[in-house]
């Protein structure tokens, strides 16, 4: 039975939403009616090809609440609930609508009979490839339970992995911003205080003093300009990287870059590694995963690489073969993904090599900001310590600016 999404009005005038199940929309108004309430919107939750066209808002979830869900959905099928019941007990629990309208259409779908995996079709927003593929997997093996509870691991792996590398970065961001605040207001502000009184000498300045008063100058009289030239410049790059050309070329430069281009390499090699493990394990066919788990790679020259790949094991290639033709792939991974074909326990394997990139990644990113904080800071003292001196300078010259 669908499940629709309403806005109505109470008898004293106040909106009401929520979701019910009906057949149609129109019985589903009736039933509103019948409750009192004036309804003034019904609309599917589905957001798939069947849904209606006023229904299809793309809905999103962020990583800890599919991660949250899902792990309450496993824990109810371990305990025997059937799937029906297990997703409207998730459904009951949920509080943010966002999350509601969610799981009463993947219920509504299961209920039908057309499966979970089916359901989740209608929310692509919300569970991508690897996700569906896996749940339609431990449909057809009967071992939801176990797939369900291996994806909320994957979820919370993922997340866990994304805020570290925001937590990372949020202090060197900051750093960057004051820095660049306080140069600003120096060059804006105080120099041109400072440097007033030597201007009215109409006397040789040094050449250091000239240039801070030009810089100084140009900033004060053309900031507009500037700012909007850096808009304009951020929003162009921005609209040529959505284009595949420009992007795959920009991303094949970064793998070029001695030190970005390893940390890339080694975290999508991760994302990678991680989700063919979990589609392996969850008894998707490998050539299907391979399929799958390149999508979720984000740099275009390595996902056409793993297209490669796929086709050479399809033509009876090892995949650790394949993966070390294309250059792309870190060797400690490719070697451990080597030793999973080898000895029959690629699944394993695949996590291992996962988690090694993982924490190589981790440690690249830790040196990296050890180094850039000291050089940002040594970089702000140069940069104060030149203002200085372009104002001391006069200072020092005094004797001679005053004759």
């Amino acid at each position: 039975m669908p499940a629709f999404e309403f806005v109505a009005l109470d008898a004293a005038g106040k909106r009401q939403r929520g979701m019910l199940e009906g057949d149609t929309a129109r019985q589903v108004r009736q039933s509103l009616r019948e409750s009192g309430l004036s309804p003034l919107s019904v609309e599917a939750v589905a957001e798939g090809a069947g849904a209606p066209r006023r229904g299809r808002r793309r809905t999103r979830l962020p990583a800890d609440e599919l991660a949250l869900f899902t792990r309450q959905l496993a824990t109810l099928l371990i305990t025997g609930a059937p799937l029906a019941e297990a997703l409207g007990t998730a459904l009951r629990q949920a509080r943010k609508p966002r999350v509601q309208r969610v799981l009463s259409g993947v219920r509504a779908r299961v209920v039908e009979g057309r499966g979970m995996a089916a359901g989740m079709a209608d929310f692509p927003a919300v569970f991508d490839d690897v996700f569906r593929a896996t749940v339609a997997a431990g449909e057809q093996s009967g071992k939801l339970d176990a797939v369900l509870a291996r994806l909320a691991d994957y979820t919370e792996s993922r997340q866990a992995l994304q805020q570290r590398v925001q937590q990372a970065l949020i202090y060197p961001s900051f750093l960057v911003i004051m820095a660049f605040g306080i140069l600003a207001g120096l060059l804006g502000y105080v120099v041109p205080k400072i440097v007033q009184v030597f201007t009215t000498m109409h006397a040789q300045l040094p050449l250091l003093t000239r240039v801070l008063i030009g810089i100084s100058g140009f900033l004060r009289g053309w900031w507009p300009l500037l700012l909007l030239a850096l808009i304009a410049l951020v929003l162009g790059v921005r609209a040529l990287l959505r284009r595949p050309g420009p992007l795959q070329a920009w991303q094949r430069f970064l793998l070029r870059l001695p030190f970005f281009g390893r940390l890339v390499r080694g975290l999508e090699t991760a994302r990678f590694a991680r989700t063919l493990s979990i589609l392996t394990a969850s008894g998707v066919p490998i050539l299907e995963g391979l399929g799958i788990a390149q999508q979720v790679v984000h740099n275009l020259p390595m996902r056409a690489a793993l297209a490669e790949a796929t086709v050479r094991v399809r033509e009876g290639s090892g995949i650790a073969a394949a993966l070390e033709r294309s250059g792309y792939f870190p060797p400690m991974a490719v070697y451990l993904i080597a030793s999973g074909e080898g000895g029959g326990q690629l699944e394993a394997m695949l996590e291992r090599a996962a988690q090694q990139q993982e924490r190589e990644a981790q440690g690249l990113i830790a040196t990296a900001l050890a180094l850039f904080e000291p050089m940002t800071i040594v970089f702000m003292g140069l940069i104060v310590f030149t203002i200085v001196l372009a104002i001391l300078l006069p200072i020092f010259r005094l004797d001679q600016l005053v004759q």
